[in-house]
């Protein structure tokens, strides 16, 4: 059950202040904002407009509800020049009742009079429509007169989808901003890197893990240069997660329970473990759910213990396999 605090918690209502500097500083960050026919605003972070590694951190700020730091580091001596790190004292909130990219929104080719569309709405908005199973788990909904969803997508949504993201989070257009940031893009890839310590809470999730007892996590995963494809950036950053994300949780409960999450958390875990993700998804027929469920985390877990004071470590990095994937010699 939510404490007191984090039911008075909006994400949404947080996340307007971030929105606000993103959309003030829209020039600076080469992202591009308009109106489309309903007027719903709509923030173009990598279709037409260019958009940058900084404004895919905002953006990630955003995704977060307002309940994350999200940074980026130099660390060659870890073998890539430049990390993404996040930091949380709401993991729970920030990352799954946020961040998470679970609502799944699709319209088929009559409805858009073209082309099928899909897409995975994340970022606060998600918590106004609550149309996942999941915030029934979280116990959170959230009230607000504006929201945000962030959809990772090579074109614009569709009127049908829109139409149904302002129904189901009972806003008016003018309430609702969209941001629009393709995988294929520098604000895309950086985005979904951040991403590194959600991966970690929806995996504590799927193992059943008591989400109360996560007292607050912390993250980091190997930026990589946009794929050139929306294929080959998705292969990309799922790797720089699945090879290089290492997080560090501070939960509660019984120590025994703290030893067997951080065992169980990270990716090599899984069959699939020690191949490219893009390897691995053309085997599987390009079908996600064909794909062992396990291999979706961090590579590395440590998980530290407080009433007890222990920390536990699990899991490895493997750097050789991502500057195989991503790095030439000049």
């Amino acid at each position: 059950m939510n404490s007191p605090a984090e039911e008075t918690l909006s994400v949404n209502r947080l996340a307007q202040p971030l929105l606000q500097r993103l959309l003030d500083e829209a020039a600076a960050l080469r992202v591009r904002v308009q109106r489309d026919e309903f007027g719903v605003q709509v923030v173009d972070a990598g279709l037409e407009a260019p958009g940058s590694v900084e404004a895919g951190l905002a953006i990630a700020r955003i995704c977060m509800g307002g309940l994350g730091e999200v940074s980026l580091r130099s660390a060659p001596q870890e073998g890539w020049p430049t990390w993404v790190q996040v930091h949380s004292a709401q993991p729970v909130l920030a990352c799954l009742g946020s961040q998470y990219a679970g609502w799944s929104l699709a319209a088929s080719k009559e409805e858009t009079g073209g082309k099928k569309f899909f897409a995975l709405g994340s970022g606060p908005a998600r918590a106004l429509a609550g149309r996942e199973p999941l915030f029934e788990d979280l116990r959170y909904r959230d009230r607000a007169d504006a929201g945000c969803l962030v959809l990772e997508v090579d074109r614009l949504p569709p009127a049908v989808v829109v139409e149904k993201v302002l129904r189901d989070c009972a806003l008016p257009p003018q309430g609702l901003t969209l941001v629009v940031t393709p995988t294929a893009s520098l604000a895309g890839t950086t985005q979904v890197v951040a991403r590194v310590l959600e991966v970690a809470l929806h995996k504590a999730h799927e193992l059943k893990f008591d989400l109360t007892n996560i007292v607050a996590g912390s993250a980091s995963a190997p930026l990589p240069a946009p794929g050139a494809d929306g294929l080959q950036a998705m292969g990309r950053t799922n790797d720089a997660i699945l090879y290089g994300g290492c997080v560090h949780l501070q939960v509660r409960g019984t120590l025994e329970e703290a030893r067997r999450l951080a065992e169980q958390l990270p990716s090599k875990n899984s069959r699939d473990h020690g191949r490219s993700f893009a390897d691995i998804f053309k085997d599987a027929g390009y079908d996600f759910y064909k794909i062992d469920g396990a291999l979706f985390a961090p590579a590395v877990a440590w998980v530290s213990h407080l009433e007890s004071g222990r920390t536990f470590q699990a899991g490895g990095t493997d750097m050789a396999l991502l500057r195989g994937l991503w790095l030439e010699m000049a």
